[in-house]
């Protein structure tokens, strides 16, 4: 299935997502690079929400960039398959290699606004990312590693706590809509 056809099929959970699906479908009519960086307006990301097994913790990053404890994601970066951008960026970023999708289905997606910053020496005008969610599973038990160009410290949080320890504010409202989404799960 193409991600316009899963982007189609997704039930929206809320309003955000609704109009966010909307937007999303829109700019895959109107641009033919929003799989790539080449994009400089808007491009396609994958998030993981990175749930232990009993679904009670979530694994997150501290983002060197936003300077906050953060879900695990990244750019799709031409990959036209986000469960699997989703997938190897949470192995890449947190060192776990056994890492699973509790479903191939998207689990959520966010317009997310990325303000103007220096990536790597070079500037990076402000931007949207067209986020997909996938809701993953790993042991909280095995080991984890800090990825340091990308994040500098790295941990499990019961769910409420992932939300008090995110310093952003428009993020704070995304992990809450992905926990409460949990519930039915």
């Amino acid at each position: 299935m193409t991600l316009r056809q899963q982007l189609e099929q997704y039930r929206p959970y809320n309003e955000q997502e609704a109009k966010d699906q909307e937007l999303m479908l829109r700019y895959m009519d109107t641009f033919d690079n929003l799989l790539t960086r080449e994009n400089e307006f808007a491009h396609f990301t994958a998030s993981a929400w990175l749930v232990n097994k009993e679904r009670t913790k979530v694994l997150m990053v501290y983002h060197n960039i936003y300077q906050s404890w953060s879900w695990v994601g990244g750019h799709a970066d031409g990959e036209a398959d986000l469960l699997h951008v989703a997938l190897k960026e949470a192995m890449e970023e947190t060192g776990l290699t056994n890492v699973h999708a509790v479903s191939d289905e998207i689990y959520s997606i966010e317009i997310l606004g990325v303000p103007a910053h220096v990536k790597k020496g070079k500037h990076v005008a402000t931007h949207v990312h067209l986020n997909v969610t996938y809701l993953l599973e790993a042991d909280e038990q095995d080991e984890t590693f800090i990825k340091p160009d990308e994040n500098s410290d790295i941990g499990w949080f019961e769910l409420n706590k992932a939300i008090e320890v995110s310093t952003e504010p428009d993020m704070k409202v995304v992990y809450q809509k992905l926990n409460d989404k949990l519930k039915g799960y």
